[in-house]
């Protein structure tokens, strides 16, 4: 194809209805044809990017290979199409105007007078046409976060109306994903929130060319025919999203309405052949018919919000069906864990998994959990702040440095196993100043972690300030606790695992990023399978 074309993927009547998902669905769907995809996601935010929000604010902070802190949205993207995003793939309001502002500065407008339009629209499609300019791609699928009528996407809202003008209408097409609520009282399905909904939308100048109607309930034929008729699209159009078992079933139930269909031949594009959805097929096979079940613990801070850690509990769904095992994960609070009661919480668990997070609240849980597997011989997964904890309970307990810490828990520690990198420590901006995306790491041969790996060079993803103090890495390496991946440009330690246990493994870095439906990630994978062992034994 020539030229990319545009699809934009916009949300009306509440949050939350899955664009994400539908996009990557779409986007899944016209990769298994051939084509070539991106998916974007514009947050109308301010914040210049999620890296400084709270996981309660916004779920996971997702990073991609060059060290963009992004929605975790790009998540799903990537595990649903099995390649990576970058910096280009997420904008935000704060990113915008922040280039605006700059070019102002610089006095690149000339005198002008800064306007929303055109100054801030222009600045939107530039980051729009950035992907579909590249030449990479066939499509370039753009979710517009947000609903329709929210006072921060106003001016995403207008670019997306010019867009159509730029770039002719069989390159431009619009999905709305509405809500199509069941009145139980009325026994009733109501149409009414989508009216309004597109209703906003044509005030806006635009039109959409689809609607998809997330909805508990079929939607029966009169419904779709009240919805085509008073929101100006053909009955085909409207494709009914019901409540799926998983998110990876949204494509299959995509595929059924024909959403992709729909989109090729409103693009004017010929195709005849089938998508190839086989290897998709196997895996949600997989997914819901396991031999086999393991309980893990997931040790961390953010239990309270699930989404929080959205990528580790999606790489346990890959590594699941992988061992055709069912992962049943357990969330556990680590400031509920402690020296008395940490045999009796995680006791039942075939695995323990202690998650990354910052700051020094429920530290103290994280160590006493690590402790007890590092004890017991129970299969652990230490990330990121979870492999620190692992260091620092090593230190205090088998090397007897009682005072042993990280400098992030006590700036003032006597034993600093866990230190401020040296390049952290002029730092005075918090947002995207860690050390952040994908880094190079050489394994040890021998090691479990060349064996989960099968091979000696790999690069992971990054995001933490502080690492493990190499000052100490001989005691540690003398008492059993091996450093068996290093930074081949830094020397800095980034996967530790102790000798005579069954499958202790803790990583600096975060390989749940890098986990997609095709390609599970080997430490998730071998974790499960440790579990199953453990349960066995």
């Amino acid at each position: 194809m020539a030229t990319a074309k545009y699809i934009f993927v916009t949300g009306g009547v509440t949050s939350s209805l899955g664009k994400g998902i539908i996009s990557a669905s779409l986007g899944k769907l016209l990769q298994a044809r051939g084509f070539k995809v991106t998916i974007q996601k514009f947050d109308p935010y301010i914040n210049i990017d999620p890296g400084t929000l709270n996981p309660y604010e916004h779920g996971e902070c997702f990073v991609t290979d060059d060290g963009a802190e992004t929605d975790l949205d790009l998540g799903h993207y990537e595990r649903f199409l099995n390649s990576p995003t970058s910096q280009a793939n997420n904008v935000t309001t704060g990113r915008i105007y922040n280039n605006v502002i700059t070019k102002e500065r610089k006095g690149e407008y000339l005198g002008k007078t800064v306007q929303v339009v055109p100054h801030i629209t222009d600045e939107i499609k530039r980051n729009i046409y950035q992907l579909g300019e590249s030449g990479d791609y066939d499509f370039v699928i753009t979710e517009i976060g947000g609903c329709v009528g929210d006072i921060e996407s106003l001016p995403f809202i207008e670019a997306v109306r010019q867009v159509k003008w730029d770039v002719g209408t069989n390159n431009f097409l619009v999905i709305h994903l509405t809500l199509i609520p069941y009145l139980s009282a009325a026994k009733e399905l109501k149409t009414k929130p989508t009216q309004h909904s597109v209703k906003q939308l044509l005030e806006a100048g635009i039109q959409p060319d689809i609607l998809v109607c997330r909805s508990e309930r079929h939607l029966p034929q009169d419904i779709r025919k009240k919805l085509a008729l008073f929101c100006n699209v053909h009955i085909n159009s409207v494709i009914e999203a019901l409540d799926a078992e998983t998110i990876y079933d949204v494509p299959i139930l995509m595929r059924k309405e024909k959403l992709a269909e729909r989109v090729l031949a409103k693009l004017k594009i010929n195709h005849k052949e089938e998508p190839d959805l086989d290897q998709w097929k196997a895996f949600l096979g997989k997914l819901k018919n396991p031999t086999d079940e393991v309980e893990i613990g997931l040790v961390g801070k953010y239990v309270e919000l699930p989404d929080a850690y959205k990528s580790i509990v999606e790489s346990f769904v890959h590594a699941g069906a992988a061992n055709e095992c069912k992962v049943n994960l357990h969330w556990i609070s680590s400031e509920t864990i402690n020296a008395d009661n940490c045999e009796n919480i995680l006791s039942q668990y075939h695995g323990i998994l202690v998650a990354p997070g910052f700051g020094e609240r429920g530290v103290q849980g994280k160590i006493e959990a690590v402790r007890y597997v590092r004890e017991n011989n129970v299969p652990f997964f230490g990330i990121c702040l979870g492999m620190q904890c692992a260091v620092i309970e090593f230190a205090r307990n088998v090397l007897t440095l009682p005072n042993a810490s990280s400098t992030e828990i006590d700036a003032k520690a006597k034993d600093p196993v866990i230190d401020l990198m040296e390049d952290q420590k002029k730092v005075t901006n918090m947002g995207g100043t860690m050390r952040l995306g994908a880094y190079p790491c050489k394994l040890k041969k021998g090691s479990k972690a060349f064996s989960v790996y099968g091979k000696q060079n790999i690069s992971e993803r990054h995001r933490h300030r502080y690492e493990f103090n190499n000052k100490y890495l001989e005691r540690m390496e003398a008492a059993g606790m091996k450093a068996t991946g290093i930074n081949p440009e830094t020397g800095l330690v980034e996967i530790v695992e102790l000798e005579n246990h069954p499958w202790f493994i803790g990583t600096q870095y975060h390989p749940e990023l890098k986990s997609t439906v095709l390609n599970p990630h080997p430490l998730f994978v071998k974790f499960v399978e440790a579990a199953i062992q453990k349960k066995k034994s």
